[in-house]
């Protein structure tokens, strides 16, 4: 069983139509106590980082995602579902993350156009479960304006070059952020999410 934290920042329908065509059947997870007998978490999100920070405790899933990432069960983070595994943001003020992936949230600082919108290449590094049977350099979609940054480099699994290199793929033990949405990436979004249910 795959459960969708249900925050009220995530574009839900989508994502769990896009399980459901692959044959994996998903929960919305409105509360916490949901969360029991769940044996696989997605973090979706869209919209700032600060309401999405302020809505994961005020519907009582942060202490519950910590625990969930201790007892090592997997959770896979979706654009500001990534930013919010990170220790913090600078997006209207600083407002502090999850911080399971030590590192900061930072808005783009070159001379391109933000948001980064539409298409972009991932360039992977290492063999990950995550990634299995996903090219070098392939395509996936991305709606974003500020870019996570890992004090580690070896949690980096996957970057894209948008006016400077910036992680797009992260990994610590059970858990995974992706900036892009894999559910708007045809074929290697679906390959993505399905690799997650099936190798993660």
């Amino acid at each position: 069983m795959i459960g969708i934290i249900n925050y009220r920042c995530g574009n839900l329908q989508n994502l769990q139509n896009a399980l459901e065509s692959l044959g994996h059947h998903s929960v919305l997870v409105d509360r916490p106590e949901d969360m029991v007998g769940i044996r696989k978490f997605i973090l979706p999100g869209v919209g700032a980082f600060g309401h999405a920070a302020t809505n994961l405790h005020d519907f009582g899933f942060w202490g519950p995602l910590l625990a969930a990432f201790e007892r090592g069960i997997p959770i896979l983070g979706i654009c500001v579902g990534m930013q919010l595994l990170f220790s913090d943001s600078s997006e209207g003020g600083l407002h502090q993350g999850l911080d399971l992936i030590p590192g900061k949230v930072r808005r783009f600082d070159h001379d391109l156009k933000v948001p980064h919108m539409g298409w972009n290449q991932v360039q992977l590094s290492g063999d990950d479960p995550l990634l299995e049977g996903i090219g070098e350099g392939n395509w996936f979609y991305f709606v974003h304006s500020y870019a996570c940054q890992p004090k580690d480099q070896r949690m980096q699994i996957g970057a894209t070059d948008y006016g400077d290199s910036f992680c797009t793929v992260a990994r610590r033990k059970n858990l995974w952020g992706v900036q892009f949405h894999p559910e708007k990436s045809q074929e290697d979004g679906m390959r993505l999410l399905d690799n997650f249910v099936r190798n993660c």
